[in-house]
């Protein structure tokens, strides 16, 4: 795998040593990278990563949401038995995450197999790439509620994606 500012390299980055290993795995781990570098495998596991850490921050947030004693809902939760309390409330939050995590898991999956699209066609890799790719993401989540909104999630996954692209690029000290 060539990285740049480096030399390209060999199997797995050995330069003819193959570490030991038998032909059989110097071919497992060639596959495994042509997989890992292929869109396909990107979109995969971006996906699979997305719903990973979404699941994560759903499950914080939802921890953080819960009706005080002081609101209509809390005071009818309250005067529950806390076995019910407790069953409502990990039957919320366990919704909550999942939902969140299908929503990152699908941002991770659109986003990372457009830019990977993206890049093998114009086979560059610039900011161009992440911010087109930001653009359709956004375009491609915002288009059930209308073009109005398309525009606007093109318009704003683009921004986001141009910042973030702009930081990643910025020259280490």
């Amino acid at each position: 795998m060539s990285m740049p500012g480096m030399p390209g390299r060999g199997l797995a980055g050995m330069q003819g040593d193959t570490g030991g290993m038998s032909p059989q795995e110097q071919m497992m781990v060639k596959t495994i990278q042509g997989v890992m570098e292929s869109c396909p495998g990107k979109t995969v596991m971006a996906g699979c990563m997305g719903f990973v850490l979404g699941g994560a921050f759903g499950l914080f947030m939802s921890s953080m949401s819960y009706d005080t004693p002081l609101t209509a809902a809390g005071q009818q939760l309250t005067s529950l038995p806390v076995r019910e309390q407790l069953r409502r409330g990990f039957k919320d939050m366990g919704s909550r995450s999942f939902s969140s995590a299908k929503n990152f898991g699908i941002v991770g999956a659109i986003f990372s197999g457009t830019e990977c699209c993206i890049e093998g066609f114009r086979a560059k890799n610039d900011m161009t790439n992440g911010i087109a790719a930001g653009c359709i993401t956004g375009g491609v989540l915002g288009a059930k509620a209308g073009p109005q909104a398309a525009a606007i999630g093109c318009a704003g996954f683009a921004a986001f994606s141009t910042a973030i692209e702009y930081y990643l690029r910025m020259p280490s000290d």
